[in-house]
């Protein structure tokens, strides 16, 4: 009969291996070596990676997170990354912009993604941009956008802005920009824009608060086949693709079409990251364990 003592070495492995063990079992829910919700992936050509699920801050404007309270909104972002969600969704003109920088504190800064917006045309926005770092209480914001592009003149109307992205991109204050299109128009100049590194699209197959051929943000589209067809030419160019709206802006209220269009987002080859707005730790639970099953497939 062997010996069934251990070493302190032997003890020692052991031990750790079963911590590790622990720890990813409060991260992943799916078997070691399958795709899951909290896997880092590539975005585009970036030469950034982020988590395939994004935690969204801007439900309805930013309201439904901002009716939990600041304490609530705080503990909801961290339960978030405890489940492994390192990308956080964020905008300046959401009402949750004042909680960010005290809603990721304390967390590892070099392990999240932290996507922001600027919308409108504003007179100064370096200002804008400098005073983005400064709520969020960090050195540098992952990526920026262009908020809410819709007509096919964007880069035009938003130059002044763009140009401060970029200047802001030289002195490493920002390491990716896109934009976010709420239009069919906008969102065909994106497609091929050589400026832009990261689009943010609204994918559902139901087709609810997708982009249509009014150039208006609030103006619904209902057909998901022409934003598929420019997502595909988006990945050509190597852009970096996340999907919005795959809850149809909260209208799923029915389970089954909630795991419709996660599975259909997930079946995208050319979508590298999706970005969900979440209330609660359920939601947060229910988003990851959808995705994962969808991905297991």
């Amino acid at each position: 009969m062997k010996n069934s003592s251990l070493t302190r070495r032997e003890f020692i492995t052991r031990t750790a291996v079963l911590a590790g063990t622990a720890w990813m079992g409060a991260c992943v829910t799916v078997p070691s070596g399958k795709r899951t919700a909290t896997d880092l992936v590539a975005l585009g050509r970036t030469g950034l990676k982020t988590s395939r699920l994004g935690l969204g801050t801007g439900s309805n404007g930013g309201r439904v997170q901002f009716d939990l309270g600041q304490e609530a909104f705080t503990k909801l972002v961290h339960y978030a990354y405890d489940r492994g969600i390192r990308y956080f969704d964020c905008a300046l003109s959401y009402k949750t912009y004042p909680w960010i920088g005290d809603a990721i504190k304390g967390l590892p800064r070099e392990k999240i993604f932290l996507l922001s917006k600027i919308g409108g045309t504003p007179e100064k926005p370096a200002e804008v941009i400098d005073k983005l770092l400064l709520d969020y209480k960090t050195d540098y914001i992952d990526c920026l956008l262009v908020h809410c592009a819709v007509t096919s003149d964007w880069p035009q109307e938003r130059r002044r802005v763009m140009d401060a992205i970029d200047a802001a991109i030289q002195k490493g204050k920002v390491r990716a920009k896109g934009v976010s299109c709420h239009a069919l128009p906008a969102l065909r100049v994106a497609a091929t824009s050589p400026w832009v590194q990261v689009n943010l699209v609204r994918v559902n197959p139901q087709a609810k608060h997708i982009d249509g051929e009014t150039p208006k943000w609030n103006a619904p589209g209902n057909d998901i086949a022409p934003v598929m067809e420019l997502i595909k030419q988006m990945h050509a160019n190597g852009h970096g693709i996340i999907g919005m709206k795959l809850i149809g802006n909260g209208d799923f209220t029915n389970p089954d079409d909630r795991e419709k269009s996660i599975r259909y987002a997930m079946a995208q080859p050319e979508i590298h990251a999706v970005t969900i707005g979440c209330k609660s730790p359920a939601e947060v639970d229910e988003a990851i364990e959808r995705i994962n099953n969808a991905l297991a497939v």
